[in-house]
């Protein structure tokens, strides 16, 4: 990756000159400007993707990419960064990478390019050499939710192991034994994390996950359909399917609701990421929620402290389990028994 000094030294000027040109300084020569900004395209100079201690002054602006804005966790997560980036005194330049790894690359060089004081990312995979470069730069970065293995980064995340066994145990309770998953995309921490959670879980039961009720989904609701109608049109379905994200459950209840079927009669459903919609389905969906609000707010705080020269700290918060009703469940309130006719008494 190239440096101010190398850019000073194509340009056959001083790096001072480059920093001026580069903060639009009217003091520099029209032909010294051309220069340098002939040099920083022919190197691909990036002024962020340096160390912190090249750059000469801050934007009070943090960078914030997220995998999906229409994916409801995401949108609460980026709510959450932006109030408590305001009530810090930072503002917030917000990139929604739609589950792919070019438009997240896309947002995080053009993030890079203007001069936000620090980055969150949620990566959309595993091995963006981009974001990897930009962590050895020294850039201040954040992940949240999901991360990078092996990166120097800190990573404030929800833990929902703890809550995918409280699921299993409480769908073995209610007599389920072929329990499916529709799985997020494997090139994700989270994705690889949860179908491992739920394995292990079923396995303290003595239950196996059979390939078959394994399907590769992306976190989108089509494909959450696509892998239910595959589990339907099996020789023996599965009684439960457990979604891995929230969009990826809405796409198995319209593919359960296009073949005739109830939830729970006919078939069970539940999901990680609880979101407020749930209440309102009918049944209403049993869910893993995660602290989504602290997890935004407690990521903001980690990179403020890495920008302003504090320690940053990883964080990792339980989630929880939400028991309603569409996996057979009893109603909290039974429907009251019918009242008899007096005259027939």
């Amino acid at each position: 990756m190239a440096s101010i000094k190398d850019v000073a030294a194509e340009a056959g000027v001083s790096v001072a000159t480059v920093s001026r040109v580069l903060n639009d300084h009217p003091s520099v020569s029209a032909d010294a400007r051309t220069r340098v900004l002939a040099a920083v395209a022919a190197l691909g100079y990036r002024p962020n993707a340096v160390a912190r201690s090249l750059r000469t002054d801050q934007t009070r602006t943090l960078g914030l990419v997220i995998s999906d804005v229409l994916n409801p966790y995401f949108t609460e997560l980026a709510r959450s960064v932006e109030e408590e980036a305001r009530a810090l005194g930072y503002s917030v330049i917000i990139g929604n990478a739609d589950e792919r790894p070019d438009l997240q690359d896309h947002h995080v060089r053009t993030l890079l390019d203007r001069r936000i004081d620090g980055l969150l990312v949620s990566p959309t995979d595993g091995g963006s050499p981009l974001m990897l470069d930009a962590a050895r730069a020294g850039t201040p970065m954040v992940f949240v939710d999901r991360w990078i293995p092996g990166t120097d980064v800190p990573v404030v995340r929800s833990d929902g192991r703890g809550a995918v066994r409280d699921l299993v145990a409480h769908l073995h309770s209610l007599g389920h034994r072929r329990l499916a998953i529709i799985a997020g995309p494997a090139a994700t921490t989270t994705g690889r994390e949860r179908v491992e959670a739920f394995r292990e879980a079923l396995a303290e039961y003595g239950l196996e996950l059979p390939d078959a009720y394994i399907g590769q989904g992306d976190f989108q609701a089509e494909s959450g359909r696509r892998v239910t109608e595959g589990f339907l049109d099996l020789p023996e379905p599965p009684e439960v399917v457990f979604a891995a994200d929230n969009l990826m459950a809405l796409g198995a209840l319209d593919a359960i609701r296009a073949r005739g079927l109830r939830v729970p009669r006919d078939i069970a459903l539940a999901a990680f990421d609880d979101i407020p919609w749930f209440v309102h389905t009918d049944p209403p969906i049993t869910a893993v929620a995660q602290p989504t609000g602290e997890l935004g707010r407690a990521a903001v705080r980690a990179l403020v402290d890495r920008i302003e020269g504090r320690p940053p700290q990883s964080v990792t918060l339980p989630a929880r389990l939400v028991v309603r009703r569409s996996c057979g469940e009893q109603p909290a309130f039974p429907e009251p028994a019918p009242v008899q006719n007096r005259s027939q008494s």
